[in-house]
């Protein structure tokens, strides 16, 4: 059975891979043995509760309980630019207008923006190719609302999600070629590597303070603005199933969306409901929705996914997803259906 539970240091191995598999773009998972590192710690701590919360980040894995192996990773930061700050373009409007020659122009613009301190984020989703199969994708993406809403106390009012923009298999960003490429004299990939270990002062030293005329820049740059990856577009449907929306906030460097949902309000974390585990072996026979479930443990937090049926204030679970979730039978666990249109039955 596959289950998401908290990063830990026999993981690292596991989580080089990960990395090398990303590519570029994916600027929290840098090919870096010593930030990766660092990160893990950072994330034992957070769930140790040892940590301030502005330093708080808490890191999950996607693992194969037959193999042991790592299938992925998604994170959860408790409160982003605290400490660091967090730049994003604004996406908004300049009025250029003269009633004596009748003119009157409107441009939209990027304007280099703090606007999202404090928000907490959705980060650091990768899945490795071997495993894009039987819904194990929205096991490891949707398995961090449960931690949300069972642990709401840690998070902000807002959430927010950063997405992949536009490059091509080189790597190249429109974008950056358009824009940053002028600033920062080096190529995107190695920008984005940067900024993924950590190292962002060169952002607020380069980067331009002014708002930024995108009718300046080329057509291939101003067409990528607000735009996905085309690997990252499921993740962005997902995402919009729940509640999250485009506001106009961009990534600095390639122009993808950043997405956003009042944290209470994602369908998720609205919906999730907990009940106590009744043991079935076998399940009953039947169509079920798939359900997502969590303990509520938060050093051990864990999450299954199967077509588990409720039964009153039940919830019906196999030998294998009560040992992988780490729970006893009358304990009560956290669930929700997979699918937004569907309920627990």
């Amino acid at each position: 059975m596959m289950f998401i539970r908290p990063i830990r240091f026999q993981d690292l191995d596991g989580l080089m891979e990960l990395a090398r598999s990303a590519g570029v773009g994916l600027t929290s998972l840098p090919v870096n043995e010593e930030r990766l590192t660092r990160r893990i710690s950072r994330s034992m701590l957070s769930f140790a509760g040892d940590l301030e919360r502005a330093d708080q980040g808490y890191v999950f894995v996607l693992e194969d309980g037959k193999t042991g192996r790592i299938g992925g990773i998604c994170a959860l930061e408790a409160a982003v630019g605290l400490k660091e700050p967090w730049y994003n373009y604004r996406v908004g409007t300049m009025v250029h207008a003269s009633e004596e020659l009748g003119v009157y122009t409107r441009h939209d613009t990027l304007f280099l923006s703090h606007d999202h301190t404090g928000y907490s984020e959705l980060c650091t989703l990768f899945l490795h190719p071997d495993y894009r199969v039987n819904r194990n994708g929205s096991l490891l993406s949707k398995s961090r609302f449960l931690f949300l809403a069972q642990f709401a106390h840690l998070f902000g009012k807002i959430t927010v999600a950063e997405m992949r923009g536009v490059s091509d298999a080189e790597g190249r960003s429109p974008f950056w070629e358009a824009l940053g490429r002028h600033f920062f004299s080096i190529d995107f990939a190695k920008a984005d590597y940067l900024t993924g270990i950590g190292q962002k002062a060169f952002v607020a030293e380069l980067m331009p303070k002014h708002p930024v005329y995108i009718d300046f820049l080329t057509p291939e740059a101003q067409a990528v603005v607000g735009k996905t990856h085309e690997n990252t577009r499921p993740a962005v449907a997902m995402l919009e199933a729940e509640g999250f929306r485009y506001e106009g906030y961009v990534d600095i460097f390639d122009a993808g969306p950043t997405v956003q949902a009042y944290t209470q309000d994602i369908r998720a974390v609205k919906e999730s409901q907990l009940l106590s585990v009744v043991l079935a072996d076998p399940l009953p026979e039947g169509e079920h929705p798939h359900v997502l479930v969590a303990n509520t443990s938060l050093s051990g937090f864990r999450v299954v996914m199967g077509q588990f049926p409720q039964d009153g204030g039940a919830v019906l679970l196999t030998p294998q997803a009560v040992q992988a979730l780490e729970v006893n039978e009358g304990d009560f666990v956290r669930c929700v259906p997979v699918n937004p249109t569907e309920k627990i039955v």
